[in-house]
Parts: structure tokens; C-alpha cells; sequence
């Protein structure tokens, strides 16, 4: 390996501990009192060395945000083989659902923790329109195929979202514990099967 291609693959090695390290500041202190001194404390570093890579949170917390939903969205793709469209809104539903029991802090960080939203374009929220988009292109694709008839697909495709978001938030915020004969994945999948099969209906 060349000098080049070493100092390449240890600036990514160094940004990629600056992320990690962020999100579990981000995930402890919240958007407002975290700051880039407590990130670099948190890894170790000096905070010059984070400006190298980052000019301020916001852009650390936008990196976070793409990094997350490009796996939600990496994992939804695999379903495009999933030719019956009603099928496949069921299988993205769980696959959504097993997104966040196996990713809990970035879907924490993705949906949970509050940033101070500028525009669409500077708050790292554009690759988040692409999931909503993917769920309402699939509702359309449903609806094409004869079901949810006379159902608006922006309506629906925020009813879907909400039902998903609302199991998933519980689970990632810990507030299951009060079905005490139920394990959260007997909660999330079970509970998302009921949903799926009131849409069955629709």
C-alpha cells in the first residue's frame, strides 16, 4: 500500500471514529448540549482534529442521519425481487421493524433525537424523503394492483409510516414494559401483524 492510499484509508479511519463517537454523544446529551469539545472528549481527541474533518455538529449529525437511512434504505431494496406489490409493503414493514430492534441508536438518532431544522437541503433530511418516497411509490404500486381503493396514497402512506414509527418508538425508548407477559420482539412482530392484517382488508 502506497503513502497515498494509507493516509486515505486512516482519514476514514479517524472520520469514522469521529461518527461513532458522536452518536453516542448525541444520543446521551441530545442535538443542543452536545458540542464538538465533548465529541473529540468522548474519542479521545482534541477538537481541531474533528474540525479537520467536520466543520461544525450539524454536519456530524447530517452524516449520521445519510448513514442511517442509506442502511434502512440498503435493507428495504433487497425486496424490490418481492414481485407482488402487496407482499412487498408487508415485508418492508418488517423489514423496518427489524431495522430498528437491530440498529436501535441510529434509529434513535434518525427519528428520535430532536436537531433544529434549517432547510431541507442543509438538515440531512433529503435521504429520509427517499424512504418516505420508496413506501408511497410501493402504496401507488398497491393500489395499481386493486387494492386500497379510493384511499388517498399520501393519507395512507402516512397512516402506514405512523403505525410502523409508532412500534418501533416504543421499542426504542423503552416503553414496552408495561405488557409484562411479552417480550419486545413478541410485541413488534406480533403487533405488526395485526396492522398487516387490518391492510389486508383494505
Amino acid at each position: 500500500m502506497g503513502i497515498t492510499e494509507r493516509k486515505q484509508r486512516e482519514k476514514q479511519e479517524m472520520r469514522q471514529r469521529i461518527l461513532d463517537g458522536a452518536r453516542k454523544v448525541f444520543l446521551q446529551n441530545g442535538y443542543e448540549q452536545t458540542s464538538m469539545r465533548n465529541i473529540a472528549t468522548e474519542i479521545s481527541y482534541s477538537a481541531g482534529v474533528i474540525y479537520f474533518h467536520f466543520k461544525d455538529k450539524g454536519e456530524i449529525f447530517q452524516e449520521l442521519h445519510k448513514e442511517g437511512f442509506s442502511l434502512l434504505l440498503k435493507q428495504l431494496r433487497v425486496l424490490d425481487s418481492v414481485i407482488e406489490p402487496f407482499e412487498r409493503l408487508k415485508a418492508s414493514g418488517r423489514a423496518f421493524i427489524q431495522f430498528a430492534q437491530e440498529n436501535k441508536d441510529y434509529y434513535n438518532l434518525m427519528f428520535l433525537v430532536e436537531e433544529p431544522l434549517k432547510n431541507s437541503e442543509e438538515s440531512g433530511f433529503q435521504i429520509a424523503k427517499e424512504a418516505i418516497k420508496y413506501l408511497h411509490d410501493l402504496v401507488l404500486e398497491c393500489q395499481q394492483a386493486g387494492r386500497f381503493k379510493n384511499m388517498d396514497p399520501e393519507y395512507l402512506t402516512f397512516m402506514i409510516l405512523s403505525a410502523i414509527h409508532g412500534i418501533c418508538a416504543l421499542f426504542c425508548k423503552d416503553r414496552t414494559m408495561s405488557f409484562e407477559h411479552k417480550t419486545n420482539k413478541e410485541l413488534m412482530d406480533n403487533g405488526y401483524a395485526c396492522f398487516a392484517s387490518l391492510l389486508e382488508k383494505g
